[in-house]
């Protein structure tokens, strides 16, 4: 008899920030012993990767990244209204096809019943109703809580509604594993009727599997494909362009920095449907900026992430607001310093002055002196860079991680029996 703890993540979404995180803890967590297995969608992007756990790409949803998206920028007006008026439509369809895949994955659930299931985000207030019956029928659920309030979505007059049917979704979960102390006293502050004893701490592991890829493009290649000198040193952002991110004030902290530095600022990531694009690109053009500025708005292919690391002198999160960031982990383990503004879990991650610095969020000043100092100084990012890196292999390692969840398992399990 298998006296393993069997455990079931679910994590909707097949490619992007979120798959890669689920596919590093439960890879942590089969090597804890765990009998993990991984319910995702069709599109699975990293199914060619080794696997010490069951992977289950059955759900039938969309796929995250469009092909066309990138390329909005260059298309007229029309065109994209055009393109607003059919994915307002397509929402219809989407919302079908998600109740259809909640209908597939509770039935499974239910017929395996693991002794875990942990969920990834949930998007959707009316998810709750699945999320209860499935409390209902005896299952144990946990959360771990990526994002827990609408940053990028605008709901006008029915936002503070929305935010309250929220509500109905936490009290389901046994556990709600958090990044950074800061979140869960944020969390506090919105579900004041969620026992704090159901809420944990935990790192947020590195991102040490990108090392193990092979680059399908050098740095020096990347470097030609982006018009850039082999003397240019850059400033780089990588991850999802959205509103909270801060992309207007990054451009105007390298309009400053570029008095004091000679740099070129590369922004690399896929646009989300709450990015304008062409606002973003009217202010670069504003500030004089267009020869400077390189904008890479693929979904980067994973085996160009080392090359693009490879290229940054510094990495910059200049966040108006956020609970933590994948993508600096990212940054850490390629061993570059970082500059990050004081918004929601990031400074519990950054050790000031030691793995990079931290700076007020809306201030291009403080972000653009930051930065001046890495990129006219090489020793001092290559001192930051390396302890950065130091950090990802200790502290924010998935050992450490999937060890923390299971002792919060052990303890809850043992309460229940």
């Amino acid at each position: 008899m298998d006296d393993r703890l069997h455990l079931v993540m679910v994590e909707p979404n097949g490619s992007g920030g979120l798959i890669h995180y689920a596919y590093q803890l439960c890879t942590a967590l089969a090597e804890e012993g765990v009998d993990v297995t991984l319910v995702t969608g069709r599109e699975y992007e990293l199914a060619d990767l080794p696997h010490n756990f069951t992977v289950n790409n059955v759900l039938d949803l969309w796929p995250l990244f469009e092909a066309g998206r990138s390329e909005e920028i260059r298309l007229g007006r029309w065109r994209r209204l055009w393109r607003k008026v059919f994915r307002t439509l397509r929402r219809g369809v989407r919302a079908v096809r998600l109740i259809r895949a909640w209908l597939l994955l509770v039935r499974y659930l239910l017929r395996l019943h693991p002794d875990v299931v942990l969920f990834s985000k949930i998007n959707f207030p009316f998810e709750a109703f699945f999320l209860a019956y499935l409390r209902r029928r005896g299952l144990f659920l946990s959360q771990i809580c990526h994002e827990f309030e609408l940053r990028e979505s605008r709901w006008g007059a029915l936002e503070s509604l929305v935010a309250r049917l929220y509500a109905s979704v936490y009290p389901n979960f046994s556990a709600l594993f958090f990044h950074a102390k800061e979140n869960r006293q944020r969390f506090l502050a919105l579900y004041p009727r969620i026992s704090p004893e159901r809420m944990f701490l935990i790192p947020h592991g590195n991102s040490e599997w990108l090392l193990r890829l092979p680059m399908s493009v050098t740095p020096d290649e990347l470097r030609e494909r982006y018009g850039l000198s082999v003397d240019d040193r850059v400033v780089l952002f990588f991850g999802l362009l959205a509103p909270s991110k801060g992309l207007e004030d990054l451009l105007d902290a390298f309009a400053l920095a570029r008095r004091d530095c000679d740099a070129k600022l590369v922004i690399a990531g896929y646009p989300t449907k709450h990015m304008d694009m062409v606002a973003l690109q009217e202010r670069i053009d504003t500030l004089g900026l267009r020869k400077d500025v390189i904008l890479d708005t693929r979904y980067i292919p994973l085996d160009e992430v080392g090359a693009l690391m490879g290229l940054a002198s510094v990495v910059v999160y200049p966040y108006r607001s956020g609970t933590q960031s994948g993508a600096l982990q990212v940054a850490y383990i390629f061993g570059r310093p970082v500059v990050v503004t004081r918004v929601g879990g990031l400074p519990e991650a950054v050790e000031d002055g030691k793995s990079g610095f931290l700076v007020p969020p809306r201030s291009p000043e403080a972000l653009a002196d930051r930065i001046v100092t890495l990129v006219n100084d090489p020793a001092l990012a290559k001192r930051m860079g390396d302890y950065a890196r130091h950090l990802a292999e200790t502290r924010f390692s998935w050992q450490t991680v999937a060890r923390k969840i299971l002792d919060v398992y052990d303890s809850l399990l043992s309460r229940a029996r």
